[in-house]
C-alpha cells in the first residue's frame, strides 16, 4: 500500500481550517476537507451534472462530455498534480468536482441566456450560481441550508479564477459580510492547481469531441501548437497505428505534458516565492501555480484553434442559438407567470417583488439538466404535450 507524501510547508491543513460557518463537530474517521468532497458528491446538484453538456447537447452522441464526466476528469489531474506538489489533494479533489455546480443547462449558451434574461435583476453567472447551491440551495441537513463546507473550500471555489474586484455578484457579495472569504487576494495552491487542471482537461478532451463531432480531423491538428508534435511523434513510435487509437494515446500524452510542465513551472515559482504556509501564498499577490511563459504561449495557440474549429463552428453555433431560446422563453413565460412553476417554487414567489421573482426563476432554470429543460419547455409551449 502506498502511504500519502507528506504535505509541503505551503499546502492546506484541515486541523489548521479556518472552519465552517455553521460549527460541527469532527468526524473521528475524515478530515474537514474529506467531509467536503463527499458532502458535493452526494449533492443534488452533482448528480443532475450527468446530464448537462459543455458544448454537445445530451441527446448527440453517448460519448461526448458532461460536465459531470468532465469534473470527475478535472479531479484526477487536480489529484495528480496536487500530489506531485505536495499539496493537499483531498482538498484539490473538493474544489474540482464542486467547480461546475452552478453552470446552467446547455453550457455557455444556457448561461448566457440567462445572464441576460438578469440583467435587471441583479445578474447571473455561473461562479455566483455555484455558491447559490453550495451555502443556500441545496437543502439537505437538519441544521442549515447548504453543505456548511469549510472556509477554505468556498474560498477556492468563489476564487476559482482568481481575486475578485467590484462590483462583486449578489450572492458573493451577501456572504462575504457574514463569511469573510478575502475576495481579493489569490486563493490557495490547491485552487490554484484546480483552476489550472480545468484548463488542462477541457483543453485536451474537446480536442477529442471535436474530433468525434468531426468538427475538425486529425490533419486539421497537424500544425496546431502542443497537438501536432505529439501526433507526430505517436505516428513515428507506432507505425500504421489505427487513427482511434492514435487519438486516445496523444490525448493520454498531451495531458501528461501538460500536466509536467505545470508541476515543474510550479515548483520552480513555490521555491523562488519562499512561502512556508498556507496564507503565505494567498499573500503573494500573484499565482504559484501555472505554465511556464513558452508552454502558455503554445497552449493559447491551441485554445484559438479550438475556439476558431469547434466554438465557433456552424453546428454548434445552431445548437447555441436554440439553446439560447429554450432559456429565453422559459424564463420568460415563468417571470411573467410564476403561477406556473412546481409548487414548492410557486410558493416560494408568493408576495415577492419581481425581482426577488425572477432570481427564484433563474435558480430553478439553472438547476435543470439539459433534458428537463427541453422537456419542460416542450410542456409549456407545445398544446398537445401533457403537463
Amino acid at each position: 500500500m502506498t502511504l500519502p507524501a507528506p504535505l509541503a510547508p505551503y499546502a492546506s491543513r484541515p486541523e489548521e481550517s479556518r472552519g465552517r460557518l455553521h460549527r460541527e463537530a469532527e468526524s473521528a474517521s475524515r478530515s474537514a476537507f474529506q467531509r467536503d468532497r463527499d458532502r458535493i458528491i452526494h449533492s443534488t446538484a452533482f448528480r443532475r451534472l450527468q446530464y448537462k453538456t459543455q458544448v454537445f447537447v445530451y441527446h448527440e452522441g453517448d460519448h461526448y462530455r458532461t460536465r459531470l464526466t468532465h469534473s470527475l476528469e478535472v479531479a484526477q489531474i487536480a489529484r495528480s498534480i496536487s500530489r506531485a506538489l505536495g499539496l493537499n489533494e483531498d482538498l484539490a479533489e473538493a474544489l474540482a468536482l464542486a467547480h461546475d455546480l452552478g453552470h446552467t443547462p446547455f453550457g455557455h449558451a444556457g448561461e448566457d441566456a440567462l445572464a441576460a434574461a438578469m440583467r435587471e435583476h441583479g445578474g447571473f453567472g455561473h461562479n455566483d450560481q455555484t455558491l447559490r447551491i453550495l451555502t443556500r440551495l441545496e437543502r439537505r441537513y437538519a441544521g442549515f441550508d447548504g453543505l456548511n463546507l469549510t472556509w477554505e473550500t468556498l474560498e477556492g471555489t468563489v476564487k476559482h479564477n482568481g481575486p475578485l474586484v467590484a462590483p462583486l455578484p449578489s450572492t458573493i457579495a451577501e456572504y462575504v459580510t457574514r463569511h469573510d472569504l478575502e475576495i481579493s487576494t489569490w486563493p490557495g495552491a490547491e485552487a490554484q492547481v484546480a483552476a489550472m487542471a480545468d484548463d488542462i482537461a477541457y483543453n485536451n478532451h474537446d480536442i477529442d469531441d471535436g474530433l468525434r463531432a468531426a468538427l475538425f480531423s486529425v490533419r486539421d491538428l497537424a500544425e496546431v501548437p502542443l497537438v501536432g508534435p505529439v501526433l507526430r511523434e505517436v505516428s513515428a513510435l507506432h507505425p500504421g497505428i489505427d487513427e482511434p487509437r492514435l487519438i486516445h494515446e496523444s490525448i493520454r500524452r498531451l495531458i501528461d505534458l501538460m500536466a509536467s510542465d505545470l508541476t515543474a513551472e510550479s515548483r520552480r515559482r513555490l521555491a523562488a516565492s519562499r512561502v512556508d504556509n498556507a496564507d503565505a501564498v494567498r499573500a503573494l499577490g500573484a499565482p504559484v501555480v501555472g505554465f511556464s511563459e513558452a508552454f502558455a504561449r503554445q497552449a493559447q495557440g491551441l485554445r484559438a484553434f479550438l475556439f476558431e474549429r469547434m466554438y465557433r463552428h456552424y453546428r454548434v453555433n445552431r445548437m447555441a442559438s436554440k439553446a439560447r431560446r429554450i432559456v429565453q422563453e422559459l424564463f420568460r413565460l415563468l417571470l411573467a407567470e410564476p403561477e406556473c412553476l412546481p409548487t414548492e417554487w410557486r410558493l416560494a414567489t408568493a408576495g415577492a417583488g419581481t425581482s426577488v421573482t425572477a432570481r427564484l426563476v433563474a435558480d430553478y432554470i439553472a438547476g435543470m439538466t439539459d433534458r428537463f429543460a427541453l422537456d419542460e419547455h416542450r410542456r409549456l409551449y407545445d398544446r398537445y404535450a401533457p403537463t
